[in-house]
C-alpha cells in the first residue's frame, strides 16, 4: 500500500452504461491548456476527461458502486474527499492560475 497523500483530492464518482464506474477529479487539470481534468477507472487508469461531457452522459455512482474504485485509489496513495459536483469558480481559478504560470 502506498503512503497516503497529505493533499486532499476531491473526487466525483460517475457511472457509465457501457464502461461502469469511473472517478473524475474536477480540480486536477490534465494539462494547462485543454480544460480537461484527470479521471481514473479500473481499466485504463488515469486519463483526460471533459468534465461537462462526462456529467451529461453519465449518472452519479452510488456508494456501493464506487466503493471498490475508492479503495483502489486510496491504496495507491490518494487522500479522497467525495463531492457531488464541481464548483466552477474554484475550477476556473485553478485553470487561470495554471495558464498564467505557463504564459507568464
Amino acid at each position: 500500500m502506498a503512503n497516503k497523500d497529505k493533499h486532499i483530492t476531491e473526487v466525483v464518482f460517475r457511472h457509465d452504461k457501457v464502461y461502469g464506474v469511473f472517478a473524475l477529479f474536477p480540480y486536477e487539470l490534465y494539462n494547462n491548456f485543454s480544460g480537461s481534468v484527470m479521471s481514473y477507472a479500473h481499466v485504463g487508469q488515469h486519463c483526460a476527461a471533459n468534465y461537462n461531457g462526462c456529467i451529461k452522459s453519465t449518472r452519479p455512482a452510488t456508494e456501493d458502486e464506487y466503493k471498490s474504485l475508492f479503495n483502489e485509489l486510496e491504496s495507491i496513495g490518494y487522500n479522497l474527499k467525495v463531492i457531488k459536483r464541481q464548483n466552477f469558480q474554484k475550477y476556473f481559478k485553478i485553470y487561470r492560475s495554471a495558464k498564467a504560470k505557463i504564459l507568464g
